[in-house]
């Protein structure tokens, strides 16, 4: 089975790693006599990495062509991955950073893999690279929860996968605004296989992650996917019930058998549990309804000023 595999590469602030990622992936691809197009999302960088995409569309081979789509600002890497798999030609598509943490040459392998029937090939990772205890801790933490959330196996999970034609399409049909790619692509299912890899050092720049920005994109993404926050409130709901049980028992007790102690400690120590419980549940259904609130406006996930 052969096809035309379509590279889709979000770029945000990479002006330095849009040649190399070329030249890297365009030579592996060739001299495996893949045809193929690599598709730049340029996700409202602030440098020159629209013009160096620019540069590459204007690059004519036998085998491969180069499409660059410009965002009119920056609407995130989830928004930048749904772009370039709906303007994708090819029969075959793969999601990949480039700035190259993701091997390219692993994509030969996912494309055999497709060409012996795979619909969906997942990239995971043997190891995270090197990373800090506390940003390492905290993605962890965060697949940890996804897992249980969506009772799905999130804990090596990656953007870098292949996803065949007919599964792209079962992916953009989903009319929510806010995705989370890495689960909605094992969500749809299709006969699905994996292969590790080792995720590489960045030769050019920084990530463009900080801490706050991937707090925020956990919590997005639990709840975009999952409604396990709001089921915390019924089972924290469940347990104030259950104390404020056995504190009655108690105190009927004490009273009945005229030990019962005088004072607001108890008392004030309830008001504090009972009023915290309240306002972090107020706050978890506050999120749920400003998500439902983005979702009923149904403004457009991502605007594009320029196509080449």
């Amino acid at each position: 089975m052969k096809g035309i595999l379509s590279v889709i590469l979000p770029a945000y602030n990479e002006n330095k790693n849009i040649e190399k990622s070329y030249t890297a992936i365009d030579q592996i691809l060739s001299s495996h006599h893949i045809a193929h197009e690599l598709v730049y999302i340029n996700d409202g960088s602030t440098d020159s990495t629209w013009n160096e995409i620019c540069k590459l569309s204007k690059r004519k081979k036998e085998h491969s062509q180069v499409m660059g789509i410009c965002f009119s600002r920056n609407f995130g890497k989830e928004a930048a991955i749904m772009a370039g798999l709906a303007y994708a030609s090819g029969t075959v598509c793969a999601v990949m950073d480039c700035d190259l943490q993701h091997p390219p040459e692993k994509l030969v392998e996912m494309y055999q893999l497709w060409q012996q029937g795979y619909k969906v090939v997942e990239g995971v990772k043997r190891n995270r690279g090197r990373e800090n205890v506390i940003y390492k801790t905290g993605a962890k933490i965060f697949y940890h929860l996804m897992t249980f959330a969506t009772k799905m196996d999130m804990s090596r999970a990656s953007d870098f996968k292949l996803l065949d034609k007919q599964v792209v399409n079962s992916i953009l049909s989903m009319p929510e605004r806010n995705q989370f790619f890495r689960a909605s692509s094992s969500w749809v299912g299709y006969k699905k296989t994996e292969i590790e890899f080792d995720v590489r050092e960045r030769e050019f720049g920084q990530s463009k992650w900080s801490k706050w920005s991937l707090i925020k994109y956990a919590l997005k993404n639990i709840a975009a996917f999952s409604t396990f926050p709001l089921q915390l409130i019924t089972v924290a709901g469940m347990i104030t019930l259950l104390g404020a049980i056995i504190l009655t028992i108690q105190t009927l007790f004490r009273y009945y058998s005229g030990t019962a102690l005088e004072g607001f400690t108890t008392v004030i120590l309830l008001l504090l549990i009972i009023s915290s419980i309240v306002m972090v549940s107020i706050g978890i259904l506050g999120y749920y309804i400003a998500k439902i609130y983005e979702e009923v406006k149904q403004r457009p996930v991502y605007i594009i000023s320029d196509i080449i």
